[in-house]
């Protein structure tokens, strides 16, 4: 059956190898359709193809069950939130915290992870506006453990970082509360901020006394590989690497959450502004890892285009992650051609 390119649907499979205009092979006999093989297809500027319908279905974005699936981890969420302000009080009054405590409580919401790395549900908890310190700090924990498990860390070790992302900023404990939350601090209240990491060094040290990576991801996850961060002013290479992971899940979480954002950034422009630090001051792999995971579980996704239009991601553009192809009602836009059309927003119904 003769099928014009825009009438395709996943599932289709070609009757005939498929040539450009210039007689050049570009898909072969049998080759199941999907949302890429479309985008070829507009690519090579052809219009029909000979189909049979049917076929092998695309899988959905989404798996069955994504809504119980999604329960579960918030519910474990939750639980996890309220762990940590025990923990966080206990370090306030005591200068340490009970290890046992946060493997107990941390461990729970990171299996229900491994069990099903399912990113638009985390995307869904990260986008809590609701945000203190405590779910900041559970964020932050379990985006660095999808960063370490993009960037190819054993399971055990993916944990291990994931609790140093949440016990990162368990120094603002020690942070006089009338500046906790305040912002465009100066001075000297600036100053005693910045001492949150070197607090929060301390207590780790002073409770997990057989892992001093996890500290020192507390201690530099405001470093920068140009050697403009603190406390220290290190640079690249004198980084650890839990810290680096730490220091882009933490610049994504407050980019997304925090009340100084500049007029509510929408995800898209979050991550083109991460993926800028990958150029001098966050660790260029671990920003990667990020950018190049999240981007991909867009694909179908409805969004909102700089000319007004409203349009839907259907191909992924390899070579310029921010300028897929999308569909706008019948009709086709390659942003890596059209420079001067961006994606302003990304709707998450």
């Amino acid at each position: 059956m003769r099928t014009h390119v825009m009438e395709l649907k996943a599932g289709d499979r070609l009757r005939e190898d498929t040539f450009n205009r210039a007689g050049l092979h570009v898909l072969p006999k049998g080759t199941v359709i999907r949302a890429e093989e479309i985008a070829l297809l507009i690519r090579q500027s052809i219009d029909y193809v000979d189909i049979e319908r049917g076929g092998i279905q695309a899988e959905p974005l989404e798996a069955a069950g994504s809504e119980g699936f999604t329960r579960k981890l918030q519910e474990n969420f939750d639980k996890t939130i309220q762990a940590y302000q025990a923990i966080f009080l206990e370090a306030l009054t005591t200068g340490k915290f009970n290890q046992s405590m946060v493997d107990e409580k941390l461990l729970p919401t990171l299996e229900v992870l491994d069990k099903r790395k399912n990113v638009t549900s985390l995307l869904y908890m990260l986008g809590n506006d609701d945000v203190n310190i405590y779910n900041h700090s559970l964020q932050v924990g379990l985006l660095s453990y999808y960063i370490a498990n993009w960037l190819g860390y054993p399971r055990e070790e993916c944990h291990e970082i994931s609790k140093a992302g949440y016990l990162h900023d368990i120094g603002k404990s020690r942070v006089r509360q009338s500046i906790k939350n305040k912002k465009d601090l100066q001075g000297e209240e600036l100053e005693e901020m910045k001492r949150h990491t070197s607090y929060g060094y301390e207590i780790i040290r002073e409770s997990i006394k057989d892992n001093k990576a996890i500290a020192l991801a507390a201690l530099q996850h405001h470093e920068y590989e140009d050697g403009t961060g603190y406390p220290m002013g290190i640079g690249k290479g004198e980084i650890h690497p839990y810290s680096e992971i730490v220091a882009v899940a933490n610049a994504y979480v407050e980019m997304t959450t925090s009340p100084t954002r500049q007029s509510h950034d929408s995800l898209i422009t979050v991550l083109r502004k991460v993926y800028e630090l990958g150029f001098g001051k966050l660790n260029e792999r671990a920003v990667q890892a990020l950018t190049q995971n999240l981007l991909p579980n867009f694909l179908g996704k409805r969004v909102q285009l700089s000319n007004g239009e409203t349009a839907t991601i259907v191909y992924n553009n390899p070579t310029d992650i921010f300028k897929p192809l999308v569909k706008v009602d019948n009709f086709f836009r390659d942003l890596s051609r059209e420079r001067n059309i961006e994606i302003v927003e990304i709707f998450f119904e």
